[in-house]
Parts: structure tokens; C-alpha cells; sequence
């Protein structure tokens, strides 16, 4: 995958008309009466745990040269939220041992900021076949990091990358995509955002799949190859898409 650093609601009113001072009380009683009738009728937000993230001090801990960058990152550059998120695969062994994550993962981000010279490795979060879930990225995990991980669409997205190969015939563990599911639906419902519709995204890059400034409508939890020209995440990751997005609606408890 050849990716490059590229390219986030709000409530207010106008009143037009001058209101006597019980009419602003009514109104103001009527909205307060809104925003509490959630809690009366027993709806719940659409929102989901945040799953266990093991934060990057674990594998940026590796000595070498060549890790430097991911022992002291630059300051992390933040967008106001995520919107999408982009799922990729590392291309990259599958016969590993869960115990050598860190270490895959210190090579993937030495070969990020060594021969791409990147600042830092590019997605904000990797999961292993074992259903481990680890912090990428710098900048925080409950923030909005811009990363570097679909050329074009970088901004109001974040990047979950699966550790290892999934092209056609390959087996996708279980709970791999039930840990991008998991880490998918906490990202996307800090914004409110279902996993399974679509947003309006800005292409910041013309070598993405859309000319530089053009709105694009794509899946809030997309595969690498709808933002950018590649078959990233594989063709059997991208099978799963749809089942990882329902997953990931089920635990924002949604329909």
C-alpha cells in the first residue's frame, strides 16, 4: 500500500421575531422538556464501549535507531471528529504469534518512518489475528488524530489496520473482525455516526480515487480501496465488511 499524509454537529438557533419574556420561558421550558424525554421514555444513545486499546508505549519501546520516531513522535495533528473509518490490511505474514505483535508492529512503523520518512507510523490502530487491539498513532485514542492512512481521506477518518494478508481464500479470524467491529463502533459513536451509512467526505488528494476538493459519499466503516486506488483490505476482508458493520451497530445498540 502506498499511502501519503492527506486529507470534521453543532446546535444553534436564530430568533427572527421579537418574543415577549413568557414566550422565551415556554420555549425554553419546551426545549429543556425535549432534551429530558430520552431519559423518560428509556432510549438510549448510540454509542459503545471503548474496548481494551493497548497503548503504544508497548511496542514503541523496541531499541534500534530505526525506532526513534516511535519512541518520540512529533506532536499529532487533530481533526474535530471521526466520521469514517477506513479498514486496511498491513500485507504482511499471518502465521505469526500473538505474543510478537509488538515487534511486527515495530517493523511496520520502521519501514513507515524510515524509507517513506513519515513522521509516525500511519494508522491509528492495528489489530492482531488474536482479536488484540493496539493504539498506533500517536495523539490519544479517544481523540481525533489525523493519520496517514488513505491518501485523500486522512481528515475526519481514522485507520484500523488488520495485521496480516486477506486476499481471496484466505481466512479472516473471528476475532480480528469482531475487534475492528468493537473499535469501530466506540470511534464512530463519539460522533454519532452508524457504521452502516454512508458520509460526505472531502478529497484532499487527486492521486485518491476522487480529484482534490471534490465531496465524496463513502461507508463510514469503508475498506482502504473505496478512498484509494488499491485492493487493500484484501478481498476477504472486504467480504466481511458488511457483517463487521452490523456487528458494530449492534453494539452502538441500534437496529
Amino acid at each position: 500500500m502506498r499511502v501519503l499524509l492527506g486529507c470534521l454537529p453543532g446546535l444553534g438557533a436564530v430568533l427572527g421575531l421579537v418574543l415577549c419574556v413568557s414566550g422565551v420561558e415556554r420555549a425554553v421550558d419546551a426545549r429543556a422538556a425535549r432534551v429530558a424525554e430520552p431519559a423518560r421514555h428509556g432510549l438510549v444513545a448510540h454509542t459503545a464501549a471503548e474496548p481494551h486499546i493497548v497503548p503504544r508505549s508497548v511496542w514503541a519501546a523496541g531499541t534500534g535507531e530505526a525506532n526513534s520516531a516511535a519512541r518520540t513522535p512529533p506532536p499529532a495533528h487533530y481533526d474535530d471528529k471521526v466520521l469514517a473509518v477506513f479498514v486496511h490490511h498491513t500485507d504482511s505474514p499471518n502465521d505469526y504469534d500473538c505474543a510478537d505483535t509488538p515487534r511486527i508492529i515495530r517493523y511496520l512503523a520502521a519501514g513507515q518512518t524510515g524509507a517513506r520518512d513519515w513522521d509516525d507510523i500511519g494508522y491509528n490502530f492495528l489489530v492482531d489475528r488474536c482479536g488484540t487491539i493496539y493504539e498506533g498513532r500517536a495523539g490519544g485514542v479517544d481523540r481525533p488524530v489525523t493519520g496517514a492512512h488513505t491518501q485523500g481521506f486522512n481528515h475526519r477518518t481514522a485507520g484500523i489496520a488488520a495485521i496480516g494478508t486477506f486476499t481471496t481464500g484466505v481466512s479472516v479470524p473471528r476475532a480480528m473482525t469482531d475487534a475492528i467491529a468493537a473499535l469501530a463502533a466506540w470511534k464512530l459513536g463519539l460522533a454519532g455516526i452508524d457504521p452502516r451509512t454512508t458520509v460526505r467526505l472531502t478529497s484532499s488528494n487527486s492521486l485518491s480515487r476522487y480529484a482534490a476538493g471534490t465531496t465524496a459519499e463513502l461507508p463510514a466503516l469503508a475498506g482502504h480501496g473505496d478512498g484509494y486506488m488499491t485492493t487493500c483490505p484484501g478481498a476477504a476482508l472486504r467480504a466481511r465488511l458488511p457483517e463487521i458493520r452490523e456487528t458494530a451497530a449492534h453494539l452502538q445498540r441500534r437496529n
